[in-house]
């Protein structure tokens, strides 16, 4: 079974079923449910995690955090990605974390400058597109006249978390279980700064969905 208690005092939530997240982002979870309709976001993550449905927990996660703290946990799982003698972040990264430390326009345009900047091979640039598109806009200045795609935000975050889920894939469950303790860190309004060792164990790190 699950352990119900990780998924108690997620304040940073919203309040709303899970369905309506989810319809919103026009995003469909892959692992069948039991909870209905009215369900809140605590209640599905538990049943997600007593079946095993890592990848659903983490698309959950992703879509249900406020933009700025979903971007910050896919600025964690982007530095997972970085080698140990990084000198300094790549561009999408950075300028994310700029944006989560100080939002605002002035931020949101070095991020969006990086992210259509970034090389192709840079997968960072999720962290980047996460914070342009963090107000449901496609940016800054002229282009807040414009809604962003549904779900973009959420769905660059996810990205980005599965880079660094299968990052490694020998160790892709313990890093499972540090994305998951993570995101819940972030989501009870810690900085979501876990270490691997103190990571929760539970249904979710067994795998797929």
């Amino acid at each position: 079974m699950g352990e119900p208690s990780r998924f108690e005092g997620l304040k940073k939530f919203p309040a709303e079923p899970v369905a309506a997240i989810l319809g919103r982002a026009r995003v469909k979870l892959r692992t069948p449910l039991g909870a209905g309709p009215k369900a809140g976001v605590s209640e599905v993550l538990a049943e997600l995690d007593a079946k095993g449905a890592v990848l659903d927990i983490l698309q959950l996660i992703a879509h249900a955090l406020p933009a700025r703290e979903a971007t910050w946990w896919a600025c964690l799982a982007a530095r997972d990605l970085l080698p140990p003698d990084a000198a300094e972040p790549p561009a999408p990264l950075a300028t994310a974390e700029a944006w989560v430390f100080k939002p605002g326009d002035e931020t949101r345009r070095k991020a969006r400058a990086a992210m259509e900047g970034a090389a192709l091979d840079d997968d960072t640039v999720f962290c980047a597109m996460a914070a342009t598109f963090a107000d449901g806009t496609l940016g800054p200045d002229q282009l807040s006249d414009f809604a962003a795609p549904p779900g973009v935000v959420g769905n660059a975050v996810y990205g980005m978390v599965l880079k660094s889920l299968y990052a490694d894939g020998e160790n892709s469950e313990a890093q499972g279980r540090l994305l998951v303790a993570r995101g819940l860190d972030i989501a009870r309004g810690g900085s979501g700064r876990v270490e691997a060792k103190d990571a929760t164990s539970g249904a979710a790190a067994r795998g797929g969905a």
